[in-house]
C-alpha cells in the first residue's frame, strides 16, 4: 500500500524566486548563469517586437557548434594532454550504478537520492588539483581504474568556449581518431500575434491585487507560451483550460526565439547582457525574458549540486529583465535536486 501511495503522489517541484538589479554590487546574476553548465535549450521572449535587433540576431547566429563523439573511452578525459588543451577549471563527476562503482575501484560517496538501499554512487575527480598530476598516486590510480580495471566507453556531447587568441588545437582535430560529428544548434524564430501578457511590477514579486501578477503566476504563463498552449480557456477545449493570469494586457506581437543544442553558459551570459541593453533606447514593453533549460540526465544542476532525473529531471532558470534594470530570477528543480543556490 505504501508503494501504491508513493506512485499516486505528484512529484515534488521547487521554484525559487528572487529580485535584484543588474547594477547592484552584490547581484549574483552572472554567477547563476555561469555555474549552470549543462544547457540544452535557451528561449527569449520580447513583447511589442516584430523584428530582432542586429546585435541580438548576430549573437543568436554565433552561438557556436557542439560535438558528438561516439564510443569515447572515459580515460581520454583525464589525460594530461586533454587537460592542458581544454580544461581551465572543473571536475570530472561520475554518477555510477552500484555494480559499476564496485568494479571501477575509485573512492566515491553514495548518491543522496539513493534511499535506504544505496544503488548509485558519485565519484569526483578534480582535474585541476595540483595533486592530480601524471606522477601522483591519485592520478595513477584513476588512470589504472579507467584504462584497465573498468574501461568505460560512452557517447559524449562536448561543447567548448574559447576566448582570446585562436586556439592551436580544436575539438575536431583532437578527437579525430574517434567518430566525431560537429552539430549546430537548432534556431527557431517566430512572431507571436495577439498575445495576452500578464502585467508585472519589478518591485512586486508577490504581485499586487488588481495591479500586477506574481512571479509564480508569470512562470506558469511563460511555460504555456513556450509550449504553444492556447491561453483562451475555451469551454470546448479538451487539451487545456489554462488562461493568462490577471491583470493582463493584449500585445499585438511578440518575438520568440528558441535555441536548442548544447549551449555553453558563457554564450548565454552574452545573450543576457544584450537583453539588458535592449532598453538603452525607449521601448514599448516594460520587460523581456530569458529562459534556460538544463539536460534532464546531467549529473549536476548548479555548480556541483547532484542532480537526479528519475522523476522528471527538470532544472531551469528564467530572467525577467525590466526596463529599469531590475530583474527577477526564477529557478526551478524537480524531485531529486538540492535547493537552487
Amino acid at each position: 500500500m505504501a508503494t501504491l501511495r508513493r506512485l499516486q503522489e505528484a512529484p515534488r517541484h521547487l521554484l525559487v524566486c528572487e529580485k535584484s538589479n543588474f547594477g547592484h554590487g552584490k547581484s549574483r546574476h552572472r554567477q547563476h548563469v555561469q555555474t549552470h553548465y549543462y544547457n540544452y535549450r535557451v528561449s527569449f521572449l520580447i513583447p511589442e517586437c516584430g523584428i530582432l535587433s542586429k546585435e541580438l540576431k548576430n549573437l543568436v547566429m554565433e552561438i557556436g557548434p557542439y560535438y558528438l563523439v561516439k564510443n569515447l573511452p572515459l580515460h581520454e578525459l583525464i589525460t594530461h594532454e586533454f587537460i592542458n588543451n581544454f580544461v581551465k577549471k572543473g571536475k570530472l563527476i561520475l554518477s555510477l550504478d552500484k555494480d559499476t562503482y564496485e568494479e571501477i575501484g575509485l573512492q566515491g560517496c553514495p548518491s543522496q537520492y539513493s534511499g535506504r538501499k544505496v544503488m548509485r554512487y558519485i565519484v569526483t575527480l578534480d582535474l585541476m588539483d595540483s595533486s592530480f598530476n601524471p606522477e601522483s598516486k591519485k592520478y595513477k590510480r584513476a588512470s589504472w581504474a579507467l584504462n584497465e580495471k573498468k574501461p568505460l566507453k560512452f557517447n559524449f556531447l562536448l561543447a567548448w568556449y574559447h576566448e582570446g587568441a585562436e586556439e592551436s588545437t580544436t575539438v575536431m582535430s583532437y578527437f579525430s581518431k574517434y567518430q566525431i560529428q560537429e552539430h549546430q544548434p537548432k534556431i527557431a524564430l517566430s512572431t507571436v500575434r495577439d498575445l495576452q501578457c500578464p502585467l508585472l511590477q519589478s518591485g512586486e514579486l508577490q504581485g499586487k491585487s488588481e495591479e500586477s501578477c506574481s512571479a509564480p503566476e508569470f512562470f506558469d504563463w511563460l511555460g504555456a507560451v513556450f509550449s504553444n498552449v492556447e491561453l483562451n480557456n475555451q469551454s470546448f477545449s479538451f487539451v487545456s483550460t489554462y488562461s493568462c493570469p490577471q491583470p493582463s494586457t493584449l500585445v499585438e506581437k511578440a518575438y520568440l526565439c528558441t535555441i536548442t543544442g548544447f549551449i555553453v553558459s558563457e554564450k548565454i551570459y552574452l545573450l543576457l547582457e544584450q537583453l539588458c541593453h535592449y532598453f538603452d533606447d525607449p521601448k514599448l514593453t516594460p520587460w523581456v525574458t530569458l529562459c534556460v533549460q538544463g539536460f534532464a540526465d546531467s549529473p549536476v544542476s548548479w555548480r556541483e549540486s547532484e542532480h537526479g532525473f528519475r522523476k522528471g529531471g527538470e532544472h531551469l532558470y528564467n530572467f525577467v529583465v525590466f526596463s529599469n534594470q531590475d530583474y527577477w530570477l526564477q529557478m526551478a528543480v524537480g524531485a531529486n535536486d538540492d535547493c537552487p543556490p
